[in-house]
């Protein structure tokens, strides 16, 4: 082991990492950036242009159909088509420099109108894509083996850029890994490595341009609320719902998958369209705004943490209705990342339930993203880092609900699963 982490080779292998995460962090900073940007503009600026204090309730309609029709020539003719799908996983297999084209205009083109997915796994790809493309450039025979160090320091630090920093990154290497001693302490100091150099440029850029990039946060005012014996009475059974309501919907996006394995031009543009029809339907029945059900759901979930109590509770059930419907097809047809949107959903479901006697808000929301990204990933450890990250000092007292919400996510996923394995997404 000693030999192992002293040798030069491993010390090269780190000095690239660290330098890895710089144009890394600066690729993952503009990317989100610039969807940030074209976002604000589809469903801010442009509908006020138009006379509108809001989006109106069709306007989900032509922006998914926008969607579908820009992303199926990506899909048929270009390589890597656009990534992997996000039912099967947030991380996906390496995508090397030739198919980072693809991926990268399949997200920028329909994330930002509309699309319920989020960027993580584009900034997964476009981590390993950069970290492959220096590889390349470099001198000397190839070694598979630290290319897949490489490929996999590079997406870990894209991803430690907007979920929760190197430390939730670096627990997720060491979940998904499934290795243990050396061999994951060698994975592990790379992975370390780029995501703080990258984390550090990341917030840099930041705080210098003043852009929003659309990472998950939570206000930071979130209250703090010891648990009690109502909080586990029911928070408990919720956590099993939630891990029902996105176990059925990651089955449709499955049912999807195969539907648009075939005729994938035409089936993706139709499910782009379907899309829109359920965020409009949200507008519809509840009389809000179609950008709470639409896009990747970071900013709904911030303002229903700052304020749940705005929130009637048909308003959460039907956002739980039809953006988990909405979610559930993209999955299978569109391209980006499954957390964000999955979050907002148990966040949601848990917050309609919060008055229960018993059950407080802040628990129900500890629980909710908790349950809710176990289910999705198949990494409870991950999810409740994530969930302790973004709760910040309201997460002490419900580290122990956090952590039993996630077992009891895990395994009913894996109870529901339909050949009873391995379902990790990383």
């Amino acid at each position: 082991m000693r030999q192992t982490l002293l040798s030069r080779g491993y010390l090269r292998l780190l000095l690239l990492s660290a330098l890895l995460g710089v144009p890394v962090a600066l690729a993952c900073f503009f990317f989100v950036a610039l969807q940030q940007e074209l976002q604000d503009w589809v469903w801010q600026s442009l509908p006020e242009a138009l006379g509108h204090t809001r989006p109106p309730w069709w306007w989900p309609l032509p922006a998914l159909l926008l969607a579908g029709l820009v992303l199926a020539p990506v899909l048929t003719r270009m390589p890597g088509r656009g990534g992997h799908l996000p039912v099967h996983g947030l991380g996906g297999p390496p995508v090397g420099p030739v198919e980072l084209p693809g991926v990268v205009l399949a997200a920028l083109l329909t994330l930002p109108l509309g699309v319920v997915l989020g960027p993580e796994a584009p900034l997964m790809a476009v981590g390993s894509g950069l970290a492959l493309l220096a590889v390349r450039l470099r001198e000397g025979p190839p070694d598979p083996r630290a290319d897949a160090v490489v490929a996999t320091t590079g997406s870990t630090a894209a991803i430690s850029t907007i979920l929760g920093g190197p430390l939730t990154a670096a627990v997720m290497v060491v979940e998904a890994a499934g290795v243990g001693g050396a061999r994951l302490v060698a994975l592990l100091l790379p992975c370390l490595t780029a995501s703080a150099t990258g984390a550090l440029v990341f917030t840099g850029f930041g705080h210098w341009t003043g852009l929003s990039v659309g990472a998950l946060t939570l206000p930071s005012s979130l209250p703090r609320a010891g648990p009690d014996a109502g909080d586990f009475l029911w928070g408990l059974p919720l956590a099993a719902l939630i891990a029902v309501l996105i176990s059925l919907a990651r089955g449709l996006g499955r049912r999807t998958a195969a539907w648009t394995a075939t005729r994938t031009a035409w089936r993706v543009i139709t499910c782009a369209a379907a899309v829109g029809v359920c965020i409009a339907a949200y507008a519809l029945v509840t009389g809000r705004s179609p950008a709470e059900a639409a896009l990747s759901g970071q900013a709904t979930l911030a303002e229903l943490a700052g304020d749940p109590h705005a929130w009637p509770v048909a308003a959460l059930v039907a956002l739980v209705a039809f953006k988990g419907l909405a979610w559930g097809i993209s999955l299978g047809s569109l391209r980006g990342g499954p957390v964000f949107p999955s979050v907002l959903l148990g966040a949601s479901a848990a917050l309609a339930c919060s008055g229960l006697p018993g059950l407080g808000t802040t628990p129900a929301l500890a629980l909710g993203i908790a349950a809710a990204a176990t289910s999705v990933t198949g990494l409870p450890l991950t999810s409740s880092v994530l969930a302790v990250l973004l709760l910040g000092r309201a997460a002490h007292d419900q580290m122990p609900l956090i952590v039993l919400a996630s077992v009891v996510a895990v395994v009913v996923t894996r109870a529901l699963s339909r050949d009873g394995g391995d379902d990790r997404s990383s």
